[in-house]
């Protein structure tokens, strides 16, 4: 136990055989239960895990899915065991070991003091990172971070992409969990649905690890598009949910303005840029048009997006 609180620590675990006893043998002693969830692992993953159950590792549970679901979908498997045995606290831990072990107390504390509901390890927040994590990875998790901000109105929260995560017995009781997405994307849609729900949400800084013998299997040029559908969906999904069905918001109004105000300044812009190449001038008139429609369509939007920051810097206090 840590502080009088039970920690379940769920570890979503794909041919991850050469790196998965590392992660169990260095876990800290207050963990209560270390939950490996194989998602149909194709490699030694499930023997390595079997071995340190037999060998004496009471605090080690072994969960199997017959077909692959993801990462999100083992993490959703693992919840639902934590919340189902009412763990106070449940940290996720990739099985690769790129999560520091030494940085679980800093990271579960929030929740546990009672300051957060639920808490996202930050790997950007040292000017180290940009040394240790692969450029292109640096900078593909920076832009679906800046966009992770706007969709999940989080405006705080950096590293959108990192999965070592501590939530609280009530997030898992409250959010849907059988509805998470189950793919790569599953902790945008996790921060889309504790923000509808107005759960606290802190940044921790963390230490980034890389070099260790891991393997990713994301790939940057297909994933972003993938999410960048995936965000567009939540964020109106999120629009719905919280400033219409269940408290209505003005700032919809902002946004809906924005929206169709700026696309139609752009598209008039460019029939007019086209016009003016291939048939000759173009009324001032015309062009000014364009510019307003535009320029005013941006500013409804920001002006929205600061509402919504606003309200959800007063939510998460």
């Amino acid at each position: 136990m840590y502080q009088e609180k039970k920690i379940c620590i769920v570890i979503p675990a794909y041919n991850e055989e050469k790196l998965i006893g590392r992660v169990v043998t260095t876990m800290p002693d207050f963990v209560d239960k270390i939950v490996v969830v194989d998602d149909c692992s194709t490699d030694g993953t499930v023997e390595v895990v079997k071995n340190h159950i037999s060998n004496g590792n009471k605090r080690l549970t072994l969960l199997s899915h017959d077909n692959n679901r993801g990462v999100g979908g083992a993490i959703m498997t693992g919840y639902h065991y934590a919340r189902d045995n009412l763990f106070d606290v449940t940290v996720v831990m990739a099985g690769d070991a790129q999560m520091d072990p030494d940085d679980l107390p800093s990271l579960i504390d929030p929740v546990v003091q009672g300051k957060a509901d639920y808490a996202k390890g930050n790997r950007l927040f040292s000017g180290e990172a940009w040394h240790i994590i692969p450029h292109a990875r640096y900078l593909g998790n920076a832009a679906l971070s800046f966009m992770t901000k706007i969709v999940s109105g989080y405006w705080h929260v950096t590293d959108s992409q990192t999965g070592y995560t501590a939530a609280s017995l009530n997030v898992l009781q409250t959010l849907p969990l059988k509805k998470v997405f189950q793919r790569y994307g599953m902790p945008n849609d996790f921060l889309v649905r504790l923000n509808v729900y107005d759960f606290r949400v802190v940044d921790v800084p963390i230490k980034p690890i890389y070099g260790i013998g891991e393997k990713s299997g994301i790939h940057l040029g297909k994933a972003v598009p993938r999410l960048s559908w995936l965000l567009a969906g939540l964020f109106l999904w999120r629009m719905k949910e919280k400033y219409i069905l269940r408290d209505f918001h003005p700032l919809i109004f902002f946004y809906m303005l924005g929206f169709l105000s700026s696309s139609a300044g752009f598209i008039m812009g460019c029939y007019l840029l086209y016009y003016r190449i291939f048939n000759g001038a173009v009324t001032p008139t015309s062009a000014l048009f364009a510019a307003f429609l535009f320029l005013t369509g941006m500013q409804s939007i920001f002006f929205a997006m600061w509402m919504d920051m606003q309200h959800g810097r007063s939510n998460n206090h």
